[in-house]
C-alpha cells in the first residue's frame, strides 16, 4: 500500500505551472511508478479537493555539462492535476502568485 506522501513528491514551481493556477490546474513531481488513479486519490487525500482530470508526462534525461565534466539530469514523472469546478483551491499555491 502506497501512502499519499510517497506518491506526491513536491510541487513544480515554474512560470507555466503558475499560469495554470487560475484554471485550477496544478503541477506536481510524482513517483515514477504512480498511476493516474493513484495520483488523483493522493491529491484528494492530501489537499481535501475534488480532482477532475490527471495528465502525466515522463520527463526524460537531458545532457548537461559543467566545464570538462559531462553528465545527464535525472529522469522524473510530472503530473498535471485539474480540479473540479466546484472544488476549492489548494491553499499552498495561493501565496506564490
Amino acid at each position: 500500500m502506497k501512502f499519499a506522501q510517497d506518491i506526491i513528491l513536491k510541487p513544480v514551481i515554474t512560470e507555466k505551472s503558475m499560469d495554470g493556477i487560475a484554471a485550477k490546474r496544478y503541477t506536481f513531481k510524482v513517483a515514477a511508478d504512480a498511476t493516474k488513479p493513484e495520483i488523483a486519490k493522493a491529491v484528494e487525500e492530501l489537499f481535501d479537493v475534488k480532482v477532475a482530470k490527471v495528465n502525466t508526462i515522463n520527463m526524460k534525461k537531458k545532457p548537461k555539462r559543467m566545464g570538462y565534466h559531462f553528465g545527464y539530469t535525472a529522469e522524473w514523472k510530472k503530473a498535471i492535476v485539474t480540479l473540479d469546478a466546484s472544488s476549492k483551491e489548494i491553499e499552498f499555491f495561493n501565496g506564490l502568485n
